[in-house]
Parts: C-alpha cells; sequence; structure tokens
C-alpha cells in the first residue's frame, strides 16, 4: 500500500488551500500518512488531519517522547545515539520515514535544510515527491535527479554549501551521496 510521508519547515505554521487540497486526495484515497513531531508543518498537517478526524496516521519521533502528537494517533519512537538534540538527532526519525514511504509531500520555505534533505532521501531512493514552495506558492514534482537539481538550482549559493555538507556527513544509501554526485546523476 502506498504510504505518503508528509513534512515540511518548522516556518510553516498554516497549511493554505492548495495544501489542504491536496491533503484531501491523500484522505480520499485512504493512504497512510506518515508524518513528524516538529512544530511547523508538521504540527499544521496534523491539526488538519485531525480536523478530519483521519486516522490513517502515524507519527514518527526522534528518541522516546514525541513533541506534538494532536490527534493522538500511533507513535512510532525511533532509537537515537546520543541525547543531543541536533540536525541529526532529529534526522534520525526523517530517515526512517523516507525509507518506509512510497511518496512524499514536502512543504518547503525555500530555506529548510531539513525539508530538502527530506526530498533528497526520497529521491535517492528513487521514490516520487511533491514539492509546495511555500513562498512561490508553486507546487514542483520531483521524479529523480533532473528535477531535483533544477530544484537546487533554484536555492542560494550559501543553502546549497549546506545541503552540500549535510549530504556528505550522511550516508543516504549504501555510499555517501554529495552534492558533486548529485549533479553528474541522470534519471
Amino acid at each position: 500500500m502506498t504510504k505518503v510521508f508528509i513534512g515540511g519547515s518548522r516556518r510553516i505554521s498554516r497549511i493554505n488551500a492548495d495544501v489542504k487540497q491536496r491533503i484531501e486526495r491523500v484522505i480520499e484515497k485512504h493512504l497512510p500518512v506518515l508524518v513528524g513531531d516538529a512544530n511547523g508543518a508538521d504540527k499544521a498537517v496534523q491539526e488538519y488531519l485531525r480536523s478530519k478526524s483521519y486516522d490513517l496516521v502515524e507519527v514518527f519521533c526522534s528518541g522516546e517522547s514525541c513533541r506534538n502528537n494532536t490527534g493522538g494517533w500511533p507513535v512510532r519512537a525511533i532509537p537515537v545515539n546520543g541525547k543531543r538534540k541536533d540536525f541529526s538527532f532529529y534526522a534520525t526519525k526523517d530517515r526512517a520515514m523516507a525509507d518506509e514511504a512510497s511518496v512524499g509531500l514536502m512543504l518547503w520555505d525555500k530555506k529548510s535544510v531539513g525539508t530538502l534533505m527530506n526530498v533528497l532521501r526520497l529521491i535517492r531512493q528513487g521514490k516520487k515527491v511533491v514539492v509546495y514552495i511555500s513562498p512561490e506558492r508553486e507546487f514542483v514534482d520531483l521524479k529523480g535527479y533532473t528535477e531535483w537539481n533544477n530544484l537546487l538550482s533554484r536555492c542560494p549559493s550559501d543553502l546549497r554549501k549546506r545541503i552540500d555538507r549535510e549530504t556528505s556527513a550522511e550516508e543516504v544509501s549504501s555510499h555517501p551521496l554529495t552534492q558533486g554526485d548529485l549533479f553528474e546523476a541522470q534519471g
């Protein structure tokens, strides 16, 4: 069964009618939703799903406790090495969601590295992702590296450098992936 990873930027605290319409399609198809526990987009998506009394939701958390679970849904607590609650700590649950999901819907503020990393994790596994670019009120479909590269080319150089550092530090599949690899990959 298709599972949808819905996530996004912590700076996005409300979802608009366009995003709600996409989530409505997920609800109409009775697809399971995987969502994180962060403030921002995760919490806004949770609140919308709760308002619809949607029960096919699982909330993923890094470590033993969730920050947000507005619908009282089942929780998947992902074990984490260390206790320092940094980028790597929270990325643990994101990797688990990307691994389990079939497709993704990411709500991006054009600044969040974590959201872009989730897009990359899904693309790397050959999974389709729809990215809602909030400031532009635009949906972008990504099916592979060509679309990823197009999205990344729209980013300022400092954000591209941060993505490069994070991809170098994280093993996305069986080998480290760098931005250089991405720009050479075709797909």
